[in-house]
């Protein structure tokens, strides 16, 4: 009888450890879906630009007021590279920084993004999401976030020039999540000039593949910085 009570207890602690497992697998799925859209700014083929709810429940700023002339020129301040491990950089040295946002893409956000941040309410912030075909055929996508508080501006990217190969050969992609990258290294972010970046945050979603790099950027000093001295 003590055999049978203790098999049975150990059962049921093994069904409770699954149902946890399960429960907490499917609370992290549900916290990971983007936020639905509440106000679409612009979209034009795959690109877009919309509002949605902060999911850090703060108090943003918001409406704000920045020309294009003076976003595109924020956004062209930010410079990323590709992480390598320590045995790669012994080798091969850190990876060249190139600008995150190029002259093409600055043209199509940088309007947006103003018109965006002078609709967005305090509880919302600004989803872009940029995609074109390669010479390669492949897909490239950036996407992140915008938003501001106080003196600084919050710019996050989840992805940025990450290469999707054709959708015709479904191998290469993880088949319970379509949307990964066959190729996606983890990436490095910052602005230029350095000074002007107060914090800059590193993470990865909780059971997820995504990484996301957060810069908060002393946008109007760095304004002012770039207006006298403007950067390529």
């Amino acid at each position: 009888m003590k055999n049978r009570n203790f098999t049975d207890s150990h059962h049921a602690a093994r069904v409770a450890r699954v149902l946890l497992v399960i429960g907490l697998g499917f609370m992290s799925g549900c916290t990971s879906v983007s936020p639905v859209p509440e106000t679409v700014i612009y979209k034009s083929g795959l690109n877009q630009v919309h509002l949605e709810k902060d999911p850090d429940s703060v108090s943003n700023s918001h409406p704000m007021t920045l020309s294009q002339s003076e976003v595109g020129a924020l956004l062209r301040g930010v410079r990323v590279w590709k992480q390598r491990n320590l045995v790669h950089q012994l080798y091969a040295g850190e990876s060249e920084r190139t600008r995150g946002f190029r002259n093409e893409e600055v043209k199509v956000l940088a309007p947006a993004l103003a018109n965006a941040l002078e609709l967005a309410s305090p509880d919302q912030r600004v989803y872009f999401h940029l995609s074109h075909v390669t010479d390669y055929g492949e897909e490239e996508t950036t996407s992140g976030w915008v938003s501001i508080r106080g003196n600084l501006l919050y710019l996050s990217l989840s992805e940025i020039h990450d290469r999707h190969s054709p959708g015709a050969d479904i191998t290469k992609y993880d088949r319970v999540l379509p949307n990964v990258p066959e190729q996606a290294p983890s990436f490095g972010v910052t602005f230029e000039p350095e000074e002007y970046v107060a914090k800059a945050r590193s993470g990865w979603r909780l059971f997820t593949p995504d990484q996301q790099e957060e810069l908060q950027i002393q946008y109007r000093e760095a304004l002012e910085a770039l207006t006298k001295s403007p950067k390529s």
